[in-house]
This record gives structure tokens, C-alpha cells and sequence, in this order.
């Protein structure tokens, strides 16, 4: 590289620190992978009031405590994760390798079994409980959950199309998407065109949500604003891996 040069690429979090010139408002330090992890089972929405008597919307978590049923390492499994299960489910509901795999553990059988990927895996064990107080309040989180489905939806739902004009001179094809074919030289339809189809029903995170409450004995979390998924469905929250650099001092 030249004297003089710029570097390529965004600074990493060693350079950030190291350069007096550079604002740190704005600036965002990634990490590999997330401390820590929970899954647990959305509830719904509903509000609560700060210190200041403001209204805050939160999104209710039911966090059940989460039992580990195996540990993987990098050296055994190429990563680093939990497998962890929560609920209870009857024996004779399970099939053999899944009541082998429990069984193996000395762990209680549980309705899913879900994988957090973590940065080290190290500091926990098989049969471990992990609860509501792995996360504390003012913490951001990112959570990760199935989005609800729309079914099949047009364009101007599922791509925010403005459609075609509405005036008397038009024919019924106001929400149409319109052309969607090219000359004859191409004599075909490009592969990602957007166009009608099914909406929804996809692995969706939400970044830099806050947690505002953590109660293990009443085994909720309350996350500031809305997250993804339908009520009942489940819910990941790990600690943020892309949290802004607050200001020193």
C-alpha cells in the first residue's frame, strides 16, 4: 500500500479505539457471536410505565427454564452451541432415537429441542437450567423468530407495488403487476422478478431490541417494541452482536 493510502474495508473496534480523529457516535463494533442465549414463547404486546410515567411499549416473552441436553464444542462439533429444550412432554410421545437422546443426557424430555449458537460453549453442562435472569434490564438483545405468514399475496402487498391507474379509461387491472416480459431478444422472464406469490413464514431478526424487564420467578422477559412471530410462536433472544459504541465519559 502506498504512503498516504486509505485502507479498505470498515475499521474494526482496535482502530476505532486507537484513532482520536474519528467520532464514535453512530459507529457500530461487531462481534463474532452471541455471550448468551434463551429461547422462549411469545405472549403478546401490552405497555408498562417508566419513572417518568411514559408510556412503553413491550413485547411479553414467556421464558420457561431451559434445560441443556448437549454442549457442542469446536474440537468435537466443528462449533460452538447449546441444545437446550424447555416444556415437558409425555415419554411415550417421543420417538426412540429422541427418548435415546434425552435419555443419554439424564435430561427431562421437552416439547422442542432448539440450538443456540454461542461464542464459547465451555462454561455451561448437560442438564443446566437456564432462566429469565440471563438477561438483565437496559441490555439489547437481538431476537430471531418465524414471521407470521400472509399466504399468497399480489404485488402491491408483497412488494409495495402502486399498481396501475384507476381512471375511467382503464380496464379491471388496477393491482395488476403489470408487464413482466422483456423484448425477443431475451424472449424470456429474469430469474427474481418480483411478482405475486407467498408472503411471510420466514426466519426474521430484530436488532437492538432493549430488554426493560427480566422476572425468573414469574419466568417472563418484557422487550421494548414489537418482535417478530405470531403469539405462540418461539422466540430466540441473544445478546446484540451489532450494538452502536456509546460515547466515554
Amino acid at each position: 500500500m502506498s504512503v498516504g493510502a486509505r485502507p479498505r474495508g470498515n475499521p474494526t473496534a482496535q482502530q476505532i479505539n486507537a484513532s482520536p480523529g474519528l467520532p464514535e457516535r453512530g459507529i457500530r463494533v461487531k462481534r463474532e457471536m452471541a455471550q448468551k442465549a434463551i429461547v422462549g414463547e411469545k405472549v403478546g404486546m401490552t405497555q408498562i410505565w417508566d419513572d417518568q410515567n411514559r408510556a412503553v411499549p413491550v413485547t411479553v416473552v414467556r421464558v420457561a427454564p431451559c434445560r441443556v441436553v448437549q454442549v457442542k464444542t469446536p474440537e468435537h462439533d466443528g462449533y460452538a452451541a447449546l441444545q437446550v429444550t424447555f416444556g415437558v412432554v409425555k415419554s411415550r410421545r417421543l420417538t426412540r432415537p429422541e427418548a435415546g437422546h434425552f435419555a443419554k443426557a439424564g435430561v427431562e424430555p421437552g416439547k422442542k429441542v432448539v440450538e443456540l449458537r454461542v461464542d464459547d460453549a465451555n462454561g455451561y453442562q448437560v442438564g443446566q437450567e437456564l432462566k429469565a435472569d440471563v438477561f438483565s434490564a437496559g441490555e439489547l438483545v437481538d431476537v430471531t423468530a418465524v414471521s407470521k405468514g400472509k399466504g399468497f399475496t399480489g404485488v402491491m402487498k408483497r412488494h409495495n407495488f402502486k399498481g396501475l391507474g384507476a381512471g375511467h379509461g382503464v380496464h379491471k387491472v388496477h393491482r395488476a403487476p403489470g408487464a413482466i416480459g422483456a423484448c425477443a431478444t431475451p424472449s424470456r422472464v429474469f430469474k427474481g422478478t418480483r411478482m405475486a406469490g407467498r408472503m411471510g413464514h420466514q426466519r426474521v431478526t430484530t436488532l437492538n431490541l432493549e430488554v426493560v424487564q427480566a422476572d425468573p420467578e414469574r419466568e417472563i422477559v418484557l422487550v421494548k417494541g414489537a418482535i417478530p412471530g405470531p403469539r405462540g410462536g418461539v422466540v430466540l433472544l441473544r445478546n446484540a452482536v451489532k450494538q452502536p459504541v456509546r460515547e466515554a465519559g
